[in-house]
């Protein structure tokens, strides 16, 4: 076993510790390398050069001069999974374990357009939806968008909802 590997172990343990099984702390990460540390941030300064737009751009080439030339597309300036993994890596190398969940449950979002967003967010409200509306979401989030870490987080939001009446008769 290497020192990675056991890095690795060590950070899964920590996050389990106490029986803390929520789907907000079993996200697994996209890729384990733990390739980006404390040391690569901020990443658009110090590792600019692995920073890609959805397009496939380099940072670099989004420009003012870009932008009014009309080379620069709204896709241009949104953030990628790869680049959130990256921010991921770089908390947990700080023991963040909980913000590099939030960077990863963000990544897998991003397949998912924002009007289904606020739909979801929408129907997630209290007597919006019944339970079953809510695991059909959650159905749709990992069938569709393979959206795992959201989908245990509105099959849990449903099941809250039930014990305490919150949800749609």
């Amino acid at each position: 076993m290497n020192q990675t590997d056991l890095e690795k172990m060590i950070k899964d343990i920590m996050l389990n510790i106490g029986g803390n099984s929520s789907p907000q702390t079993q996200v697994t990460p996209a890729c384990s390398s733990g390739e980006f540390t404390y040391e690569n941030y901020p990443l658009a300064e110090k590792s600019s050069d692995k920073l890609r737009t959805p397009t496939g751009k380099s940072i670099h080439e989004v420009t003012l001069e870009a932008l009014l030339a009309g080379n620069i597309k709204d896709e241009d300036v949104r953030i990628t999974p790869e680049t959130l993994e990256m921010q991921a890596q770089v908390a947990e190398s700080r023991g963040r374990m909980r913000l590099a969940a939030n960077m990863r449950r963000a990544a897998e979002m991003i397949a998912i357009p924002d009007q289904r967003i606020l739909e979801i967010y929408n129907a997630m409200r209290p007597y919006r939806s019944t339970k079953q509306e809510l695991y059909s979401i959650a159905e749709e989030l990992e069938s569709k968008y393979n959206a795992k870490v959201t989908a245990g987080l509105v099959r849990e939001a449903a099941d809250v909802g039930e014990a305490r009446g919150r949800l749609k008769n």
